[in-house]
């Protein structure tokens, strides 16, 4: 089984902005039930399906699906849930992980946040400066959530 282990922070600074490089990302829900998500993605010019299960701390089931461009478009114009996600995602290494920083846009607007993937959830991470609080056991930061319930529509503290 396919197993996605993340942690999630938000972004204090544009200090990790030097040489990242981002990629446009659109992406809709055909399902945000609690047990299990099914997201439609465009990367680029890339087309997706992805399977979630539910989250279990820092874990869930993952399966993803290339599929091709005009489907994934279609889908996304057609059957996912509104809002859609809008964002640019930037790949940035810091010390020995990968790091991917996405800048939402639309209705999650003002909203930057980096995750971080690991092998397995004792991984240790060192945190990059920019990185600020963490909010991976927080759902208002899925973008499954951010989907039905938009960063702009939040009462900020």
């Amino acid at each position: 089984m396919a197993i996605e282990i993340e942690r999630k922070y938000l972004v204090r600074s544009d200090k990790w902005r030097k040489e990242a490089v981002g990629t446009a990302y659109r992406q809709g829900y055909l399902t945000v039930d609690p047990e299990r998500t099914v997201r439609v993605r465009i990367a680029g010019d890339k087309g997706f399906l992805t399977i979630k299960g539910k989250t279990e701390g820092i874990s869930r089931s993952e399966f993803e699906y290339s599929i091709p461009l005009a489907e994934a478009t279609q889908l996304l114009d057609t059957l996912c849930l509104r809002p859609l996600i809008e964002k640019v995602r930037y790949k940035v290494n810091y010390s020995q992980h990968l790091w991917e920083i996405d800048v939402f846009a639309g209705v999650n607007e003002g909203l930057v946040l980096a995750e971080v993937e690991l092998e397995s959830s004792d991984d240790q991470v060192e945190l990059p400066p920019w990185a600020g609080k963490e909010v991976t056991s927080d759902p208002r930061y899925y973008n499954a959530s951010l989907s039905k319930f938009p960063y702009q529509s939040w009462d900020k503290e």
